[in-house]
């Protein structure tokens, strides 16, 4: 029987030993996006979580400080300010009044170009000036608290001394803090680089740190502290299809509605499987730029057993951005000793132009290369590349199957079509 994985534009097709006995072998099909996204934005606001609306959160004279997500994530941006600013208005506060912050975490600068694109012709107009970047090395960043953990809370000035805070992004399943958005706009959104980084590097490899789980992940909670610490009263959040639209929007407190955006997300992407596949063959699609391939490979090892293989399969046509990855992969530290250097300071130089979720791929990397057998089949990176990730090189899924079935004539398997946005689970 053939079986397939997505691959750009087309199908891979491939066949499996009669020996092996697949577990699973499910596609999550296109969600289609609603005919009119301003509509879903107005109900959702209309109709908030957990929340009174903004016109009844705001108040004449007050300072608001609305908080959008950065070009490297789909949100509509565009369509969502000039919604919130009209509402606003409506209760008694002028554009004047409003300043607008991308929240870009440790992720590069944009220019004003970009986030002119961002925001859209309307609300640049409308906050002309007033439209800002997040910068987490600024030294008037200001400190607010610590979590009940210890976290130390740093947080974008603006954001420290408004009176209204307001936050638009997107909820889409992630590999540690259990589901983007909610309260992620402020941690790491608009926190300092010392407070994300001591945030990320202290939690990233708790075992509960993982993909669908919100209640015990401490990584998760932590971002919860700092969001509540910084007052964050609001939160907008879309759930959107790899063509970038918009499938549905949560409205209200950040907790509430990211809680109910976390339940429709995983409804729409959760795979189960009845046990730990021995070989898992995952494709990088929809996500097959950049980093954003990796996601498909940090799925898959949630649902491989310890000591079995991972056949990640991605085109990696535009690998410039993840060559100082495969760079430091060649290294000869482990993932708990570059762990270490991590969390006493000692980046990389050449890795420190990036931003902290980069660098924190570096150590998920070797820690997969430690644990499973990776096989990565691509055209993208040579060879020798693959190697220096300490992966096995294939550039045919056939010939990748046919070898690692020559070592594991007998296997549960599972297949991935789409690994890029799905949500592993074992039941």
């Amino acid at each position: 029987m053939n079986h397939y994985v997505n691959y750009g534009e087309e199908k891979r097709q491939f066949s499996l030993p009669k020996s092996w006995n697949l577990i699973s072998a499910e596609d999550k099909p296109p969600i289609p996006g609603v005919t009119d996204p301003i509509q879903e934005i107005r109900r959702a606001l209309d109709h908030p979580i957990g929340s009174p609306k903004i016109e009844e959160l705001a108040r004449p004279g007050m300072d608001v400080v609305l908080l959008f997500d950065d070009l490297q994530r789909p949100t509509p941006v565009h369509l969502a300010l000039p919604e919130i600013l009209n509402r606003l208005n409506h209760a008694g506060i002028p554009d004047e009044r409003i300043t607008a912050i991308c929240a870009i975490g440790t992720h590069p600068i944009p220019t004003l170009e970009q986030l002119k694109k961002k925001v859209g012709e309307i609300a640049f107009s409308r906050l002309q000036g007033r439209i800002f970047s997040h910068d987490p090395h600024a030294s008037d960043n200001v400190i607010i608290g610590r979590t009940h953990r210890g976290t130390l809370v740093e947080v974008n000035r603006y954001v420290a001394f408004a009176d209204l805070i307001i936050g638009v992004g997107e909820c889409m399943p992630h590999p540690i803090a259990g589901f983007g958005g909610g309260y992620k706009i402020v941690m790491p959104g608009v926190c300092s680089y010392r407070s994300v980084a001591s945030h990320h590097f202290t939690w990233m490899r708790h075992r509960n740190s993982r993909v669908n789980l919100l209640d015990g992940n401490s990584f998760y909670e932590e971002i919860v502290d700092a969001g509540r610490l910084s007052r964050l009263a609001f939160k907008l959040d879309f759930i959107i299809n790899e063509k970038k639209e918009v499938i549905r929007a949560f409205a209200g407190g950040p907790v509430a509605e990211h809680r109910e955006a976390s339940k429709f997300s995983a409804s729409l992407y959760t795979v189960p499987l009845s046990k730990l596949a021995d070989v898992t063959i995952t494709s990088a699609f929809p996500l097959e730029v950049g980093v954003q391939a990796t996601k498909a490979l940090t799925m898959a090892g949630f649902c491989t057993r310890s000591g079995g293989v991972i056949i990640w399969v991605a085109p990696q046509k535009e690998a410039g951005s993840i060559l100082p990855l495969v760079k430091e992969m060649a290294s000869s530290e482990s993932a708990g000793d570059f762990h270490r250097r991590l969390i006493e300071g000692n980046i990389p130089d050449h890795l420190k132009s990036f931003g902290i979720s980069y660098i924190m791929q570096v150590v998920y990397f070797k820690e997969l290369a430690e644990k499973f057998d990776v096989v990565h089949v691509t055209e993208g990176l040579s060879a020798e590349q693959v190697k220096m990730m300490k992966f096995s090189y294939s550039s045919n899924i056939q010939e990748a199957i046919d070898e690692v079935s020559k070592k594991m004539p007998q296997a549960d398997v599972a297949i991935f079509p789409s690994g890029g946005n799905i949500i592993p689970e074992i039941r």
